[in-house]
């Protein structure tokens, strides 16, 4: 694998960059409701005019058709244009990572039509709904159940720490259409639209005093047949393919990102006074030791991130190596974040951003949810061990 840019791929940088600088937004982005959708979707569309959106898409579904790895260029470039925003963080996230892509991969021709134009051009927010109180790391165990009446299924339960839920039009939601099926097997995964009657929402504040997580109860929500996404009882394999982009290329933006995370971290050590009082943080040993590791194991998951890419662009089809991707970025996230508050000392007790300080302190609270979002680490263990390394299952 050769990790030197093509003349295309330099081109396509350049090109990037400069487009980057003309359009990116200079304002923040509002932090929630309404505020922050019309945010989100006038970027997309933003994207969308300027041929941006989609950048690894098919061309026949609106995209550019261009590679995973100009995709990740352009993220890179996103990053060092240091927006006042991420975009991982943002309630387009699962249209454009999750469900566009496996609608690509599975849906119907009716459904890439009716959705794919939409996703790109920023007209709908999309949420995911697999995980539930009692199916989390064991997925395979939900119970949300989908009772087929005429044409349509009739969906009762409850999904949980579904990501701006409050503020999408449609969502990814699995639920069990055959319950003395395997429990693998009785699985379909349908669009929801969420605003049928019956679905309420609840929106959960987290410790980092934002309510992008929501609680969604469905009591007989009437979901027309035509949007189950692949078989009827086939939704399993059809959400292994949505967690296989979620766990390999969907992070791709959020790893450059912790990447300038870093470096920007180490500026701050420069600037500030360490623990002695007299000498720059980065002066102390294990700062600067910790510093420099979090820099190289940065550049370990790009390389990671790469060779998953070339993996892909064979098979088509990101594999379960991408759990192993997710895996040691979710623990990076969270060590490079600890780092962060042992550099800034008493500031870390601040939560909201004031003159400065006090900006490391929420994402550190938000880290927490790096190593469960996605699968937890303990899932995302197993899946490497059984599937990459062929050891036997727990």
């Amino acid at each position: 694998m050769n990790l030197d840019l093509t003349a295309e791929e330099q081109a396509f940088r350049d090109e990037a960059s400069t487009w980057l600088a003309e359009n990116l937004p200079t304002e923040e982005r509002p932090p929630e409701g309404a505020e922050m959708r019309a945010f989100d979707l006038a970027w997309q569309r933003t994207l969308f005019d300027g041929g941006w959106a989609g950048i690894n898409w098919p061309v026949e579904y609106g995209g550019r058709g261009l590679s995973d790895i100009q995709q990740m260029i352009w993220y890179e470039e996103f990053a060092k244009a240091d927006p006042p925003f991420t975009l991982n963080n943002s309630c387009t996230f699962v249209g454009n990572n999750h469900g566009g892509p496996t609608l690509i991969l599975k849906g119907s021709d009716e459904q890439k039509t009716e959705h794919l134009p939409k996703i790109l051009e920023g007209e709908t927010v999309w949420c995911q709904g697999f995980s539930e109180p009692g199916a989390g790391s064991d997925l395979a165990s939900l119970s949300t159940k989908a009772v087929v009446d005429g044409d349509e299924l009739v969906v009762t339960g409850q999904k949980t720490w579904t990501s701006y839920a409050h503020v999408a039009d449609l969502q990814e939601l699995l639920v069990r259409t055959d319950p003395d099926a395997p429990k693998h097997k009785g699985i379909s995964w349908v669009i929801c639209d969420m605003r049928s009657p019956g679905i309420e929402i609840r929106e959960i504040e987290t410790m980092s005093h934002v309510t992008d997580f929501c609680e969604v109860f469905y009591d007989e929500v009437r979901i027309p047949l035509t949007n189950v996404v692949g078989e009827i009882n086939d939704g399993w394999r059809v959400a292994m393919s949505t967690l296989s982009f979620e766990r390999g290329t969907a992070f791709m933006a959020d790893q450059v990102e912790l990447a300038a995370t870093v470096e920007r971290l180490i500026s701050e050590a420069r600037e500030r006074t360490g623990a002695d009082g007299r000498r720059p943080a980065i002066a102390d040993e294990d700062i600067a030791k910790r510093l420099s590791m979090a820099r190289a194991e940065v550049t370990a998951l790009r390389a990671m991130t790469i060779a998953g890419i070339s993996r892909t662009a064979r098979t088509g089809v990101p594999g379960p190596e991408g759990s192993m991707i997710r895996l040691f970025h979710g623990e990076l996230h969270q060590r490079i974040y600890r780092l962060a508050m042992d550099i800034v000392g008493t500031e870390a007790l601040r939560l909201t951003p004031v003159d400065g300080e006090g900006v490391w302190t929420g994402p550190y609270l938000q880290s927490f949810a790096y190593t469960i979002g996605g699968g937890t680490t303990d899932i995302q263990r197993n899946i490497v061990g059984e599937r990459v390394l062929g050891l036997p299952r727990q």
